[in-house]
């Protein structure tokens, strides 16, 4: 089933909650990928200015870091969203519904949890150094855990509303 189908079914989310969420989702999606780009173009530039120029700038590691940290974790969030996180869709397919329903609920309520973690570790290791400089970059030593927080609490808040699909006996919850 298509995210776009998915949004129709009925579920205890309101359909603009839905829609506000898949926003959500695409703008994560486009973060990711412009990330990578940058990150693409961050390396290029790298590797010309070392070997063409002979002048290697040292900026572009940490720079590189913080893109695919973002590019990482808006993009695991929006997996998260698209149900297209790794889990075992065909073992719940097999099992009776009650127990299907339960482990839809489990599966969400552990993504919550891991969401939920890194989230809460990102922004304490974020606030931890926002005052050191980043040797190298003009930018504070802990901004790389930026986009860690804010794609767990994006995972978070994807796996909420699933939890709340799952306890709810939503039945499109395991497909996709």
């Amino acid at each position: 089933m298509s995210p776009a189908e998915h949004d129709t079914v009925s579920s205890p989310a309101s359909p603009a909650l839905q829609r506000g969420l898949t926003r959500l989702s695409s703008l994560a999606v486009a973060i990711a990928g412009i990330a990578m780009l940058g990150l693409v173009a961050v390396q290029g530039w790298q590797v010309f200015a070392r070997y063409v120029l002979n002048d290697s700038p040292s900026w572009t590691e940490p720079v590189t870091l913080l893109l695919l940290s973002a590019a990482m974790s808006f993009g695991a969030a929006a997996g998260v969203h698209e149900r297209r996180h790794f889990r075992f869709h065909l073992l719940a397919q097999a099992f009776p519904p009650l127990l299907r329903q339960a482990s839809e609920a489990i599966a969400a309520a552990v993504i919550l949890v891991i969401g939920a973690t890194l989230a809460w570790w990102g922004a304490r290791l974020l606030f931890d150094g926002i005052d050191i400089r980043m040797a190298g970059a003009p930018l504070p030593q802990s901004i790389v855990f930026l986009p860690l927080a804010l794609g767990g609490l994006l995972m978070a808040l994807f796996a909420l509303l699933q939890l709340a699909q799952a306890l709810a006996g939503d039945r499109t919850q395991g497909e996709g």
